[in-house]
């Protein structure tokens, strides 16, 4: 079944409403690798219960529908569905344990061809149950491949980017664990993707990939480290593009640009030296 671009524009997406505890969020710290030093107290405070403190980048998966383009109705091969972009911004400081609400929407489908696939958008806002605040925006794009070439779409948008220059103000490698994947899709992506190995070879790749947000919440440590003096508050907003896939028990090397309060970055994996992430802007709250 071929995508057809009006069903897939308005396909709706139902809410979802999740209660997550103190365990969710330390088990989410947890899959992204905290805890590599178990003395580090900048790194305990997103581990144990009694100073605990939720990561920024967990908003993408608080209330996220991350499979919803399974449904065989959207004509989409979720199959071969790999993460594309990520951005989220934070309204105010995740709560360690809260109930959520997530509105989601389709906001963009695009026809990049036959030979690259279809590019969908959604944009979902997370809302704090207890009061109705608006905690996160969270805008996420995935790569439909092998989707593309059914005709019409929405227009890409071209937004101007240049590419840090000179020597990163900093640079740091974070290794994962081999079993990365398998711990992360504890934390709501249960995309077989990321977790058997039958469904990667049909995907065309020699073994389950880590999953994009779980790089990309890597890539957020980083910054955390390196920019905020892992003050979760001070992570404001933070966007990526996804240029290759990264496997369990690689080596993940963020190189850090920071003018004032906007960061640039981007994430290579260490043992192929290939770029994974491209694009990477992040605003940082001053001390």
């Amino acid at each position: 079944m071929a995508i057809d671009y009006k069903t897939l524009r308005h396909w709706p997406i139902p809410d979802i409403e999740r209660t997550y505890t103190a365990r969710d969020t330390i088990l989410y710290a947890l899959g992204l690798g905290l805890g590599e030093d178990p003395t580090d107290e900048s790194q305990l405070r997103f581990l144990l219960e009694d100073r605990l403190e939720a990561l920024p980048s967990m908003s993408i998966v608080l209330a996220y529908p991350c499979v919803w383009f399974s449904d065989p109705g959207t004509g989409v091969n979720f199959t071969k569905v790999v993460h594309a972009e990520q951005h989220f911004v934070i309204h105010r400081p995740l709560p360690v344990a809260a109930s959520v609400i997530g509105k989601t929407k389709v906001t963009g489908v695009y026809d990049k061809g036959p030979q690259v696939g279809a590019l969908l958008r959604t944009e979902c806002q997370v809302i704090d149950k207890s009061d109705g605040s608006l905690l996160c925006s969270i805008t996420s794009s995935s790569m439909a491949r092998g989707d593309g070439g059914f005709g019409g779409g929405d227009v890409l948008e071209k937004v101007p980017y240049s590419e840090p220059e000179g020597s990163p103000d900093a640079v740091c490698d974070i290794g994962t664990l081999p079993q990365a994947a398998l711990i992360y899709r504890l934390s709501g992506d249960e995309n077989p993707l990321h977790s058997d190995p039958g469904r990667a070879h049909e995907a065309g790749y020699p073994r389950p990939i880590l999953h994009g947000r779980c790089s990309f919440g890597i890539a957020a440590w980083a910054l955390l480290k390196h920019c905020c003096d892992y003050q979760p508050a001070r992570l404001k907003s933070m966007s990526v593009r996804f240029s290759g896939p990264v496997f369990p028990g690689e080596t993940l090397r963020t190189e850090i640009w920071q003018s004032g309060n906007s960061v640039q970055f981007r994430t290579s994996v260490v043992e192929r030296g290939t770029t994974v992430m491209t694009h990477g802007l992040a605003e940082i709250v001053p001390p």
